[in-house]
């Protein structure tokens, strides 16, 4: 039987480069590994919080900008730290009170949002260096990173070993794998926070322009807290319907919204109609008319929480010394739902020993004419 040897043409294949990123204060060196597509597009991850640094993409007219918020250096992410593209857990989101039960045994996380544990804690998985364990380039160009995350880590039970693996198509996929196995039950929730502006990072007319799809007829509103009341509640006729793309100036200031005045805008979990699936499908689709940037967020997980940038108060200084505010970035993070831990309804976050956690999501982008 003849065999046939698949081969790549080098002229179409995506690269992958290794560099130097700078070192942590206790002098562990961070790297960067550069993922390019022969269609333009490039994505930069580092290994401080495995994180994707930037996410450079051409416009319609082949204009490439980066369109993820950031910073340029390291000593700007360990001194004013916040979410850029960080791969965040052990459990994305909020817990209210920092409180959960499992198997009868209650476990207290570190509160660093208010009265919630917020990202995995004040030392969550954004703060950790992790390891390369293989760079490569061709049909994809890929980059595998590890961490162990030790039992008691900010209050967790269980040892928890994670892989997360980058990989960059010439078609414009960036498909981020979240991998995680444990030695006792616990719980995880993990996901990339990237925060985004298709116009360009530091575009001075912010998101607003921007257009939005999220393939959910429902959300979980929360309470004072950010913290969902357990409702699943009908998008129709208000204004978290993005059913039909819609600008994101559309509702942004809508005071009247008692959902709004809570989050300072969205910060809210949308239920998408496809559930948890065992291949990712379309959570949102995000498309800036002017460059004709789109963005397409595909995921396993059964929620995506969106957020427009309300906590951004003109105090980072990001990439190439823009000022970030209000509005300057969006947020679309597929995840659990917040809280997952504390209310049964919503599902499960447990992961127990011999049945590994695993979350595939993709960052799709293109051009629309």
């Amino acid at each position: 039987m003849a065999v046939t040897v698949a081969t790549i043409d080098p002229a179409a294949a995506a690269t992958a480069t290794r560099s130097n990123f700078g070192t942590m204060p206790d002098g562990t060196a961070v790297e960067a590994v550069t993922l390019t597509g022969s269609n333009g597009v490039s994505a930069r991850i580092t290994t401080l919080g495995a994180t994707l640094q930037a996410f450079n993409v051409p416009d319609r007219n082949g204009k490439v900008a980066d369109i993820t918020l950031g910073y340029d250096d390291l000593a700007s992410y360990v001194a004013k730290p916040n979410f850029w593209g960080q791969t965040v857990g052990r459990y994305a989101n909020r817990i209210a009170g920092g409180r959960f039960t499992l198997d009868g045994k209650p476990y207290q996380l570190p509160l660093n949002d208010k009265t919630n544990s917020l990202h995995g804690g004040s030392d969550g998985f954004d703060k950790r260096v992790f390891r390369i364990v293989s760079v490569a380039s061709g049909a994809q160009a890929k980059v595998v990173m590890t961490m162990t995350s030790p039992a008691g880590d900010q209050g967790y039970p269980g040892t928890l070993a994670v892989t997360v693996t980058y990989a960059l198509d010439d078609k414009g996929s960036l498909t981020i794998d979240m991998d995680a196995k444990t030695d006792a039950p616990t719980i995880v929730n993990l996901t990339n926070h990237a925060l985004f502006n298709l116009a360009g990072d530091g575009a001075p007319g912010g998101i607003y322009g921007q257009r939005l799809m999220i393939a959910a007829r429902r959300f979980t509103p929360v309470n004072a807290a950010l913290i969902p009341t357990g409702e699943q509640r009908a998008v129709a006729g208000t204004v978290f319907d993005f059913t039909k793309p819609r600008s994101l100036g559309d509702g942004i200031r809508n005071g009247r919204e008692p959902q709004i005045a809570i989050g300072r805008g969205w910060d809210h979990n949308f239920v998408l109609d496809k559930g948890a699936t065992a291949e990712p499908g379309l959570a949102a689709r995000a498309e800036d008319p002017a460059s004709g940037r789109v963005l397409e967020v595909w995921t396993t997980e059964p929620g995506v929480q969106f957020y427009s940038g309300n906590f951004l108060d003109g105090t980072f200084v990001g990439k190439q010394g823009h000022v970030y505010r209000m509005g300057d970035g969006f947020a679309l993070e597929p995840q659990k739902f917040p809280d997952t831990p504390n209310q049964p309804a919503f599902g499960s976050a447990r992961v127990d020993p011999g049945k590994p956690y695993h979350h595939r999501m993709i960052y799709r982008v293109s051009t629309a004419r």
